[in-house]
């Protein structure tokens, strides 16, 4: 027989039903609040940055219409020669792809070197001082805070134009990133290990080695890889300040109005930048599957 459920005294449900309604009535009256601060603050905030939708919408049509333009004209009935003449610097196109991606390459592979080795210092929980942890933190700061074309724009000035700017803008900015990202990745492991062997008497060397980076290596490689992903698309854009790459070709179309090397660039960054982003994921999943 199932238990029968007694029943509350009208009183004492009246007044639970009550103290619902009034809990529900101020949660209500909390999301209404903050949707109307959200709308004041975007209103202000959308003032001050002089966003005028109705102008917007006036010009939209320049916007298109450059698309158009640089759209090429391929037929069905001599598609092979359209898409020739269109590709037609593909050669020298495909080596400054190559360049940029070398690049990126070696900007990500120097700043996770970098955010590597600093890291554990900016980790709270395994550095050995405040001092330097709050020293370390502000240096990533600033390597991440400043954008990579400021930093390509000095070293243009400071060394000459050139692939190496590139690298060098990209490989701080790294740093400041994935040392970021790596020590929020130290900061939230098991510190049961690293108090084992530091009661066992081991050293700092011996402990990140040991308790440490077994936990985290997993999701360094993760971050690696996306950053990666990330400085394909930065490196495309610094040629624009003379760092070398396929951005540098992109920028003369431009600037030329040659529109339909215009298209034929974008087609082909966009392209890279898509099987790069495939390829990575899948490796990413791979390694964080074999690593775990």
């Amino acid at each position: 027989m199932p238990e029968r459920i007694t029943p509350l005294p009208p009183d004492r449900a009246a007044l639970l039903a009550g103290a619902y309604d009034g809990a529900v009535a101020a949660t209500r009256r909390r999301i209404w609040a903050g949707l109307a601060v959200l709308a004041v603050l975007t209103a202000l905030a959308a003032q001050a940055a002089e966003v005028r939708p109705l102008v917007l919408a006036a010009h939209i049509g320049r916007f298109t219409d450059y698309i158009v333009q640089i759209l090429p004209h391929l037929t069905l009935g001599n598609l092979r020669g359209d898409l020739a003449e269109w590709y037609w610097g593909w050669p020298k196109w495909l080596a400054l792809l190559g360049e940029t991606l070398l690049m990126a390459y070696l900007g990500t592979l120097l700043g996770a070197i970098a955010g590597f080795c600093l890291c554990f210092s900016a980790a709270a929980n395994v550095t050995g001082s405040r001092t330097t942890c709050f020293l370390v933190r502000r240096g990533l700061e600033f390597c991440r805070t400043v954008p990579e074309i400021v930093f390509a724009l000095l070293f243009v000035i400071a060394f000459g134009l050139g692939p190496m700017v590139g690298v060098l803008a990209l490989a701080i900015h790294s740093t400041g990133a994935l040392g970021k990202l790596f020590s929020e990745v130290v900061e939230n492991i098991d510190l049961k290990p690293v108090e084992s062997l530091t009661a066992a008497g081991a050293g700092r060397i011996e402990t990140l080695r040991f308790a440490v980076l077994p936990q985290v290596l997993s999701n360094f490689v993760s971050y690696g890889l996306l950053r990666f992903e990330i400085n394909v698309r930065g490196a495309g854009v610094m040629g624009f300040v003379g760092a070398g790459g396929i951005g540098q070709e992109l920028l003369v179309a431009i600037r030329n109005f040659y529109y339909a090397d215009v298209s034929a660039i974008l087609v082909l960054i966009i392209l890279t930048v898509m099987a790069i982003d495939l390829g990575t994921e899948r490796l990413r999943h791979h390694l964080l599957g074999s690593l775990r």
